[in-house]
């Protein structure tokens, strides 16, 4: 098994490589760059003074050089400074990394929780009004844009019947709240965000759970554990359920930078201060280091939810983690 993470862990490397050259080389190939961002509406910015940032940038280089310099810092995990705040890059992230990452671990638990019961009971009552009700659920879950769905909620339960604030993660007059205060608080304005990005991987969680319960309810061995006289609960939750769960470790490894990514529009729109706030601040003001840094972020966590999902499958089927050693 160690040789194996080993051997997984070296492939990253390239993958990782080839990656970082493409985003680079897109990034800085793409009409406008930070010094017109910066100097784009204004009157008073000369050619020389455009000239100046350049240099000050290092965007006067050739582009091999630039990426150059910038894998160097890379390798001593320097992600640069921001040009637009001048702050580094790697402080900017860590600011707002933990509330994107309680957001989609949240998210992901109430996938899960509603996604796989919904699911099994949907396979084993293939056919009945459950089914049907749930799988019309799912079609309108699939074809709900999220932008919408979130302004919906907004009008809803932060306009009409004001339950619940529809911006940003605390409340502006927090001085003098206690601990519980602010926790209390804070869930209130992370309920429609967590919602609205667990809503569409609900639709799609319990598909996967049904079909692939599906296949495995028609295996010889369920018939058999039937045909034995064993409760059909405990058919489903000892012999079906946990092969049934080996397509949702894929699934799931697959879907951790998605769920990062995909929150550029949730936090967006409810102002949440999160990663997908400063990922869509800084592509539009062509901050190169920022969307570098974030980009190799993604492509990691990649490769790390393969690497765990492959790692998962020892422990659902124990077939793969003995032939693994």
């Amino acid at each position: 098994m160690l040789f194996f993470v080993g051997r997984r862990l070296a492939q990253m490397v390239p993958i990782l490589f080839g990656v970082t050259v493409i985003s680079f080389l897109l990034l800085h190939l793409t009409p406008g760059g930070p010094v017109e961002a910066q100097t784009g509406l204004s009157l008073k910015s000369s050619a020389a003074a455009k000239e100046n940032l350049r240099k000050l940038y290092g965007l006067d280089k050739p582009i091999h050089v630039q990426y150059v310099i910038w894998v160097k810092r890379l390798a001593r995990l320097d992600f640069g400074k921001s040009f637009t705040d001048g702050r580094d890059v790697l402080q900017k992230i860590e600011e707002r990394i933990p509330i994107t990452l309680k957001i989609n671990i949240l998210s992901m638990m109430l996938m899960l929780a509603a996604a796989v019961p919904l699911g099994i009971t949907s396979a084993t009552r293939q056919h009945t009004f459950f089914d049907k009700l749930t799988t019309i659920g799912v079609f309108v879950g699939y074809s709900t844009p999220t932008f919408w769905l979130a302004l919906l909620l907004m009008i809803l339960f932060g306009v009409e019947l004001g339950i619940l604030p529809i911006a940003g993660i605390h409340r502006i007059d927090t001085a003098g709240m206690g601990t519980m205060a602010l926790a209390l608080d804070e869930a209130k304005h992370l309920i429609l965000p967590v919602f609205v990005s667990a809503f569409g991987g609900i639709a799609g969680f319990s598909r996967y759970m049904r079909s692939s319960m599906l296949e495995v309810i028609r295996q010889d061995y369920i018939r058999t554990a039937r045909a034995k006289g064993l409760p059909e609960g405990v058919v489903i939750k000892r012999h079906a359920l946990r092969n049934a769960l080996m397509p949702m470790v894929t699934i799931l490894g697959l879907s951790v930078p998605g769920l990062i990514g995909g929150s550029v529009i949730f936090e967006t729109i409810f102002s949440i201060p999160g990663m997908g706030q400063l990922y869509f601040s800084s592509i539009m003001e062509r901050d190169y280091p920022t969307v570098m840094a974030m980009l190799v972020i993604f492509a990691v966590l990649t490769q790390f939810g393969n690497l765990l999902a492959d790692l998962a499958y020892g422990l659902v089927d124990p077939r793969i983690r003995v032939a693994g050693r």
